[in-house]
């Protein structure tokens, strides 16, 4: 829970950051802390290890006119920050201003790369926001949490994009191990995020106290509400809240006024050349960056740019279908050589570093199960991860973590370890010998047939047609097809929305020789 708070909290502070009160005892002149403003500077100096970014620096012109940094006075700062695009109310004082600062004056060059990289980042986070309805914006999060550096790591271990512990990570649903680390992987770390965000606002209804928690923590806001009399506007219990908490929301209209502002202070984007037009394959043997390198003649710190999350260069395909992310024209290539690839110098890559290394923490024994009572049910036909979750009255992500599953996919006949309250052991042990529709029964719902749910896949001349079944994503379904790219289902079915594809729709693949 306190993972999942804590990113939540962060992106949705975005969305209704609230005007200083006159009545409240914040002084806007005091100064920001020393600390602040040096973990800001660390944060984005750590983006200068990105290798997109190394080779813009070393690749761009040189410049030997000496541009001024202009200085503005509070009542243009003021303006321009009321005229920023936001569903979020955008307060200003000079601790935003001093913010403003590090931004566009001490760390310019730093700006300018944050800005390149804002070209590829910035549609991915915004494209997952709107198919989860939050507010675009909430993208600036990400500048403050990373500075758009995939790999940032702080001094507390939490890394990625969205900056998040392993912890939560692993209660979102994302792989977290020796090889792989998907906190780093831009799209699945952002959908963990939103649905991060999306929980946060569901426990404190206020995007202010959730940007707050996702700062310092869901228990020290709620100690915060608690001491000051149960009152739950963020101001009125803003100096009960860690000295950190206090600054985080200057720091993000300082990050939203300087990516919309930084032509005004004389800054231009630096040229990152990140291909915008990438797409993403399944693939289900292992497979290593440098092979894909070398056969391909595609440099290896590109491939890690682009695929982040796989920590020694491996892509552990084998043991579970992984994701590997190309420039749209070398995909066709890559489908082409695929075999080539994996046979060269296969036993130099892949001979030691073909095992599959576990977790650092045992997924059977999640935190929250002190106490609790271990029953297993067995798959029948019909059933699928989300009933099974609301009929044991579990959370899905929480039932995933207990057996190690990583998609919505689990066969008939598995037995499911569930964790439950000891003094309802024995009404939910009767669970596994009801039928269908009685189980359904329990949480209100009636019986659908779908006969396509227990089907496989039709064919149709070149085509293999999938029937969606309940709980299905396009993510998942993909995994079950070699060679396969996420972009080419959305263009074959003409679907704009991935997130809207329903139970017993019919999706054409093209057959793979």
């Amino acid at each position: 829970m306190n993972g999942k708070i804590l990113i939540q909290a962060f992106v949705l502070i975005v969305m209704s950051v609230a005007v200083f009160p006159q009545n409240t005892e914040y002084r806007p002149d005091t100064k920001p802390d020393t600390f602040e403003l040096e973990r800001i500077s660390r944060d984005l100096d750590s983006l200068l290890n990105d290798w997109y970014v190394r080779l813009a620096f070393i690749n761009r012109p040189a410049d030997t006119t000496l541009t001024e940094i202009p200085e503005f006075t509070d009542s243009v700062y003021r303006e321009r920050i009321r005229k920023i695009n936001s569903v979020i109310t955008l307060p200003y004082n000079n601790i935003i201003r001093n913010h403003i600062h590090v931004y566009t004056d001490r760390k310019s060059e730093v700006l300018r790369a944050v800005l390149g990289l804002a070209d590829y980042y910035f549609p991915i986070i915004e494209n997952i926001f709107d198919s989860y309805g939050l507010p675009s914006e909430l993208k600036y999060m990400a500048v403050i949490e990373s500075a758009l550096n995939p790999n940032a790591v702080s001094r507390a271990g939490a890394t990625g994009l969205w900056q998040f512990l392993a912890s939560t990570g692993r209660m979102y649903g994302l792989t977290i191990n020796s090889l792989v680390d998907e906190r780093r992987d831009p799209v699945k770390s952002t959908h963990a995020a939103a649905r991060y965000m999306k929980d946060m606002y569901d426990i404190f209804k206020d995007w202010v106290l959730v940007i707050a928690a996702y700062n310092c923590g869901p228990g020290n806001v709620s100690k915060a509400i608690a001491r000051s009399g149960n009152k739950k506007d963020y101001w009125e219990i803003y100096y009960r809240l860690p000295r950190e908490t206090r600054g985080y929301i200057p720091q993000f209209v300082a990050a939203a006024y300087a990516l919309n502002y930084y032509k005004e202070h004389n800054i231009s984007p630096l040229t990152v050349n990140i291909p915008l037009a990438t797409d993403t394959i399944i693939v289900h043997k292992d497979i290593h960056l440098s092979q894909i390198s070398e056969v391909m003649n595609i440099p290896f710190g590109e491939l890690r740019a682009l695929n982040p999350q796989y920590r020694t260069g491996l892509i552990p395909g084998s043991s579970k279908p992984q994701s590997l992310t190309l420039p749209v024209s070398r995909l066709s290539d890559f489908i082409n050589l695929a075999d080539s690839i994996r046979s060269f110098r296969a036993d130099y890559y892949l001979g030691k570093n073909a095992v599959t290394v576990n977790p650092v923490y045992s997924s059977n024994a999640p935190s929250n199960i002190s106490g609790k009572t271990k029953i297993y049910y067995t798959v029948k036909d019909g059933d699928n991860l989300g009933y099974i979750a609301e009929w044991y009255r579990v959370r899905l992500s929480d039932l995933r973590y207990w057996n190690d599953i990583y998609t919505n996919t689990i066969r008939v006949g598995q037995r499911l370890a569930v964790f439950v309250d000891p003094d309802k052991t024995d009404f939910f042990m009767k669970i596994n010998s009801m039928t269908f529709a009685e189980k359904q029964a329990l949480s209100g719902k009636s019986v659908t047939t779908n006969a396509a749910t227990l089907k496989e896949p039709e064919t149709d001349g070149d085509f293999i047609i999938h029937t969606v079944r309940p709980g299905d994503t396009i993510w998942d379904i993909v995994k079950k097809y070699e060679g396969v790219s996420v972009t080419e289902v959305l263009s074959l079915n003409n679907i704009s929305d991935p997130s809207r594809i329903q139970a017993g729709q019919k999706l054409k693949f093209r057959k793979r020789s």
